[in-house]
This record gives structure tokens, sequence and C-alpha cells, in this order.
């Protein structure tokens, strides 16, 4: 394991103290302490949690059902002259971080590719619950899932369908055939070229509230900005091992009063990337576009596709 400094883009050798098995095929999850949560592939059904403080992991206990679908392959030979052997461990799902603090954990095939990928449900204070199986014997081992901007989760599975998970149910919707990325608007791109529109809404509580901020910027200047929850509940994304599309940054929405025109500023130096922040005020800085409008403006600062109140600012 290794930690990458994103000022001086330098990587830092650490500890992967207590790890059970290898890494291969297994997804992380960033929880609200600041641990990170991940179910084993090659030890399932067992999960653990990594404490950066003590650069250690530990069990968080076991899935209670198996999330993870071995692998069809043997050795794969690498190293010189292929003389050594790779054994994959299988796949397993996506899981999200959800509003409430759980983290809803998605499996792939189960009985060796005869029955529907299996899902858990995992709380900070009581563990692992068991939660529905995917419908019509799907699963949604290696595939895509997003926190919508309701709370719920989208997930898509190996079929192409896309299911909605509120907590309770797993409910099959339309096919959403390839990636999933959550904009600023609260839609989900799918596979670059379609869009997906969640039906519910946000609870207030949830949305990123600014504190300070200038109220008249020029443009291509640098400003900073506070407030609570500017990261969000949940990094929002998960694909496992691959193909990360986390949305637990601020984003900087700026809208010409006049015009109706929309532009985005840059942010960078964010004073955390931590999420569900609560009343702790955070920070990041934007660049205002040299090429944008200027006049009257409103400025709204954008967590996993919910924004802030905005608040007026002229650009000049």
């Amino acid at each position: 394991m290794a930690a990458l400094d994103p000022k001086t883009l330098t990587w830092k050798a650490v500890h992967s103290a207590g790890k059970s098995d290898f890494d291969a095929e297994e997804g992380w999850t960033l929880l609200p302490n600041g641990t990170v949560l991940t179910a084993d592939v090659k030890n399932a059904p067992n999960s653990e949690i990594y404490t950066p403080s003590a650069g250690a992991w530990a069990s968080a206990g076991s899935t209670i059902v198996d999330l993870h679908s071995p692998s069809p392959f043997g050795c794969q030979p690498y190293g010189p002259g292929g003389k050594l052997c790779y054994y994959p461990p299988g796949e397993i799902g996506p899981a999200i971080l959800r509003p409430d603090g759980t983290v809803f954990a998605t499996g792939s095939y189960s009985n060796g590719g005869s029955g529907p990928g299996h899902t858990a449900i995992y709380s900070p204070t009581t563990g692992w619950s068991i939660s529905p199986d995917f419908p019509n014997g799907d699963n949604a081992g290696d595939s895509f899932a997003v926190l919508l901007t309701d709370g719920n989760v989208l997930v898509e599975g190996d079929t192409g369908t896309s299911y909605v998970f509120n907590g309770t149910t797993l409910t099959p919707g339309p096919a959403v055939p390839g990636s999933l990325m959550l904009l600023p608007t609260g839609e989900v791109l799918v596979g670059g070229s379609e869009v997906y529109t969640s039906s519910g809404t946000y609870s207030p509580a949830w949305a990123p509230a600014i504190h300070t901020a200038p109220s008249t910027v020029v443009r291509g200047s640098t400003y900073k900005i506070s407030g609570t929850q500017f990261n969000g509940l949940s990094q929002a994304a998960s694909f496992g091992d691959e193909y990360q599309t986390a949305t637990n940054y601020p984003l900087v929405r700026i809208t010409n009063n006049s015009t109706g025109h929309v532009f985005y500023a840059k942010t960078h130096d964010h004073s955390t990337m931590a999420v569900a922040t609560g009343a702790a005020i955070v920070s990041t800085n934007f660049d205002v576009p040299a090429g944008m409008e200027t006049g009257a403006s409103s400025l709204e600062v954008v967590a996993n596709g919910i924004p802030s109140a905005a608040v007026s600012i002229t650009v000049n």
C-alpha cells in the first residue's frame, strides 16, 4: 500500500498490517470517521476496516452472505518468461455509503454462476445485515453504482438492467449500458451518451452551506470560500477495483443573473476530502473563469449533485 500526497505528487509506502488477503478486485469505501471499509474477495465473506492513524486493518466481521464470485480462470502466467502464476480471486460488486451512514454492498453471481448476486448492508453501530438479492438472477460483479441525490443507490446489473436500492427494496429499472457518473446537476451520465434522472429529491440537511464568500470577484482571480458539507455525505460512486468516479469534492457554480448562463470555477486546495463532515467548517479555493460574463451573479457550492443555497456576487 502507498499514499499519494496531492500537493507534491509523491508516493509514500504505508503499512498494510492486519490485512487478511491481498487487495485484488476489492473496492474501498471511505467512511465518515475517516476509516476505509472493504469486503474481501479472496477471503470472502470477511470484511475489514483500515484506520489511517493506526496504519492497520482490522476485521469488520462477516458480510453474512458471500458477495464474491470465484474466478473461472486458473493460473495467469506473469514475470520473466511467464514462469510465475497469479490466481485471480474472482469479482465483487460496488459498495456505496448512504446518507444514513450505512454502506450498501453488492455482490457478483453466486452458486457457481447459477444464482443471483447477494447484497448486504454495513452499519458502523450494528455491523452487517442481509439485504435483497438481485431480481431475475442478475448481479453486479465488476459493475457501477452511484448515490442518487435522493439518497437511493443506482446499480448497474451485469445484464445492463438498472436497479434502485431505497434502503429496503432493490427495484429493476431501465437499461443503463455503460459507466455511471454523477453530474453536478444531480443527473447521472450513462456511458457518456445518455442521462438518468431520479424522480426523488434530496433532504435540505444534506446540502452544502456557504458561510463566507467574496461579494465581488474579478475574472481570472482566485478566492477562498468556506462553509459546511462541501464534500458531500459520500464518495457517491463505486466500481469495486477500477473506473472510480468519486465526487466527494466541492464544485463552485456561478450563474449570470441577466443571461442565465452557467459557469463552473476550477476548485483546488480543498481543506479536506473527508465525507459527512457535519458542522465542521471546511473550505476550498476557486478560480473565476477568465472568459465568463460580468455583472450581478449567483454562486453555489455543489457536492455530489446537491447545491447549496445561492449567494449574490458581482463579477468584474
